[in-house]
């Protein structure tokens, strides 16, 4: 699969399951403005059957490279980033793990069972990043259970291997040119902006601004029948120059632990 294939599949699977991502995209697009995407993200365990380097295989194929990394002590997590070194301006790739042996034995245990019950035929190819949740209809219960622990952790456990979002790059942006100008055009929308540490995480002096809506609620599956749950979300992403004059182009895990909250639980007013 070449690079724009793999992109548009990721986006359209996305855009499916996320429907305020596509009117996002349609609502700047309206306005006559291009939408370049600045990165996208994945999630998963750090067991070596789905750890980030098998996360990483399919993107490594079409030139992708490891370029930072990133650790989240209170949320146990660790995260890399890659950029692909042969297609110019092409969007990041964001991949984060939960550090198992830092959760308490529940996670851990609950977390073994599922991965022991996924079809490895499944797991062994680089389309992993399409498959969703290749371990059967999660419990609400356990997902609940894990929210307690790990919001992440209970994201995993229901969505599997699916882009948890896509970014907008608001550098690409001419009219609504700062991240001010993003936040207040989707307030105006409807659209719930994720506030855990300020709607607005990050400063021009660390060369880079972000901010995102919270995740969609869809109806979800579970064996004891429909919930609404949060799904994935869309991002915004302000990069200043460095000294160089040279766009910023890595992530700073202060900012990145805040964005990590907007798929935690929440309901509708």
């Amino acid at each position: 699969m070449n690079y724009q294939d793999l992109f548009s599949r990721l986006w359209n699977e996305y855009a499916l399951q996320n429907p305020s991502a596509k009117k996002i995209y349609n609502l700047f697009s309206y306005e006559g403005e291009t939408i370049e995407n600045d990165h996208i993200a994945f999630r998963t365990f750090n067991d070596n059957r789905i750890n980030i380097p098998v996360i990483s295989k399919a993107f490594e194929k079409i030139g992708y490279i490891p370029k930072g990394e990133y650790f989240f002590e209170e949320k146990k997590l660790r995260a890399i980033h890659l950029e692909n070194n042969i297609v110019e301006n092409s969007p990041r790739v964001f991949i984060s793990e939960l550090e198992l042996e830092k959760c308490s034995a529940f996670v851990q245990d609950t977390i073994n069972n599922v991965l022991n019950s996924m079809r490895l035929e499944e797991v062994k190819k680089e389309e992993i990043i399409f498959k969703g949740n290749v371990w059967g209809k999660p419990e609400f219960a356990i997902y609940e259970k894990l929210r307690n622990e790990s919001e992440y952790a209970a994201w995993v456990y229901v969505y599997g291997f699916r882009t948890n979002h896509f970014t907008v790059s608001i550098n690409s942006l001419k009219k609504y040119n700062t991240i001010e100008k993003v936040n207040e055009f989707l307030k105006q929308k409807g659209f719930i902006l994720n506030s855990s540490g300020g709607e607005i995480k990050g400063t021009p002096e660390m060369l880079l601004q972000q901010s995102s809506i919270m995740a969609d609620i869809i109806d979800v599956e579970f064996k004891e029948g429909v919930h609404q749950i949060p799904a994935c979300y869309y991002e915004f992403a302000l990069r200043f120059p460095d000294a160089d004059g040279k766009l910023y182009s890595g992530f700073h895990a202060k900012s990145a632990d805040k964005i990590f909250e907007s798929t935690n639980f929440y309901t509708k007013e």
